[in-house]
């Protein structure tokens, strides 16, 4: 059976008016005139998303010094002991200061505040998630939070065939142990005269047995690279193993072959074991390990074919219904409820089959602790089964709202800065233009870092004037630049490739359009998950 996996993000909770706050006039100290070509008639859906209480924070009074430019805070017990640096010191620069792009479209224009009023506090913005804070009172942040890796590990790597790693989970040495002992065993009822070397002879079928079940998720594996769907990893854990592709089939039929490829090659193995077992004598050490895998492989053949979710009988079943109704999501609910019963079935009937005989072992034998064995089984496979179609709807769920994770509306809207902007006067433009974020950007107003959100809130307030902005910025890499067009698993795959706090968000054009925060998007895919399809 394989998984795939993916995220997404609700529309906004209003439908009020998209202008972006306006925050309160430019003040006279503000550094940076008005721009000519911000008209104010940008479309709403262009504009990044704001929050609604932009106003500023109380900043530290701050006295002009003809020798050092700004003088600490009057607060004596508060005033740093060290001079500041010349680059900081100037909180209001020449109007120059702010960088000019070449053409119109410029960064600085994208951030000026247009000259509309400020809406009334606790209104809600376009697109902005429930957090509505200013970028100088953002809350208590780690500061920093480390980056979650794309491709988690999943137990010891064994290899990586087609470029896709291989993990065996420490639970598959539990499973190991417990094959080694039950095959043993029988094999010392069919060749007591091995005596202790038979769980040896145990051990090679459990390693050999597993080795088939790589051969089956392989199986899946190619067939999904050759449908040019990535393959995160392939695991092999207690109850055999797992193909985690990350995208959905494009089409019912691609995703009836994906499926069906597996069992295949389980029904293929056991075909050449049958084949191997012929000129070997049955009463041997060999005979008795090719029976072993040839049935072995027709069992798990026969039970993925079961048309249930998560196995792979239930994805060819979501497929069947998918191409009769054109919708995906339809068979997901089909295949997935048809893997509950299933699941309830194996729990009753595993069981009362095995008490009867009816597997090849007489009823009498089957008594203490085999009817607890074969209960505990039941229940662990119906376990997995039930909460594998769970699992199953609930991702079906996400995909569908997929396409509502837009970089564009849950982008915030920032501010552009030269290195050595301090701090608070970076803030008070932020504040006053109603933006959440801040980009470095050189004096062509090329963007070169951006500032930390979590580095900003570890700053007291009365040491802003004396820090720079460049040293609370990440610098900028290339997978830390997103379109604002990307959207659903697009947008998704471009933030698991580079991940980190913060990105870029440009235009088609290369314009700075904001800064998409990593927590935006975990709480647009929190809220995609509790909404009901």
């Amino acid at each position: 059976m394989d998984e795939s996996g993916g995220s997404g993000q609700p529309r906004s909770g209003t439908d009020g008016s998209a202008e972006p706050h306006a925050g309160p006039p430019a003040r006279a100290t503000d550094p940076t005139p008005p721009d000519p070509h911000d008209n104010g008639t940008r479309p709403a859906s262009d504009r990044p998303a704001e929050t609604p209480d932009a106003v500023a924070a109380p900043q530290p009074s701050a006295k002009r010094d003809p020798a050092q430019g700004t003088t600490p805070p009057d607060d004596a017990d508060e005033q740093p002991t060290e001079p500041p640096a010349p680059e900081a010191a100037e909180p209001t620069k020449p109007a120059d200061a702010t960088p000019q792009a070449a053409d119109s479209h410029t960064a600085h224009d994208r951030f000026q505040p247009p000259a509309d009023p400020p809406k009334p506090e606790g209104t809600p913005e376009h697109g902005t998630p429930d957090h509505h804070r200013t970028l100088a009172h953002s809350g208590p942040t780690p500061k920093n939070p480390p980056p979650q890796s794309p491709q988690p590990r999943g137990g010891l790597l064994m290899g990586r065939p087609f470029g896709v790693p291989v993990y065996v989970a420490p639970s598959w040495f539990l499973v190991a142990a417990l094959i080694t002992w039950v095959f043993g065993g029988q094999l010392d009822r069919v060749l007591p005269e091995l005596g202790a070397a038979r769980y040896l002879v145990s051990l090679f079928f459990a390693v050999a047995f597993y080795a088939s079940v790589l051969v089956h998720e392989l199986a899946h594996t190619v067939a999904a690279l050759r449908f040019k769907l990535p393959v995160r990893r392939i695991q092999l854990q207690f109850f055999g193993g797992v193909s985690e592709i990350e995208k959905e089939a494009e089409t019912p039929g691609r995703e009836f072959v994906l499926a069906f490829v597996g069992p295949l090659l389980s029904l293929v193995l056991a075909g050449v074991f049958y084949l191997a077992m012929q000129p070997v004598e049955p009463g041997t050490v060999p005979g008795v390990l090719l029976a072993g895998l040839m049935i072995s492989n027709l069992i798990v053949a026969a039970f993925n074919l079961l048309p249930g979710l998560p196995l792979d009988g239930g994805r060819m079943l979501r497929a069947v219904v998918w191409k009769i109704t054109g919708r995906p999501m339809t068979g997901t609910i089909a295949a997935a409820w048809v893997g509950r019963a299933l699941a309830v079935c194996v729990l009753i009937g595993l069981p009362l089959l095995t008490q009867s005989g009816a597997l090849g072992s007489s009823a009498e034998d089957n008594v203490g602790m085999d009817t607890v064995m074969d209960a505990l089984l039941a229940a662990i496979l119906a376990a997995i089964i039930w909460t594998g179609a769970g699992n199953s709807l609930r991702m079906a769920r996400l995909r569908e709202h997929l396409p509502e994770l837009r970089a564009r509306t849950l982008t915030r809207r920032a501010v552009p800065v030269e290195t050595d902007t301090p701090l608070s006067e970076a803030l008070r433009r932020a504040n006053d233009a109603g933006a959440r974020a801040l980009v470095v950007v050189d004096a062509e107003g090329t963007p070169l870092s951006l500032v930390r959100e979590a580095a900003i809130v570890g700053v007291p307030e009365h040491r802003r004037p004396w820090v720079a902005v460049s040293g609370l910025a990440q610098d900028l890499t290339d997978g830390m630049r997103v379109s604002a067009e990307l959207a659903g698993e697009d947008l998704l795959d471009a933030l698991r490739a580079t991940p980190a706090t913060e990105y870029l968000v440009v235009e088609e054009t290369g314009e700075i359009y904001g800064v998409l925060s990593a927590a935006d998007v975990e709480r647009a895919f929190v809220k995609a998950m509790a909404r009901p399809s």
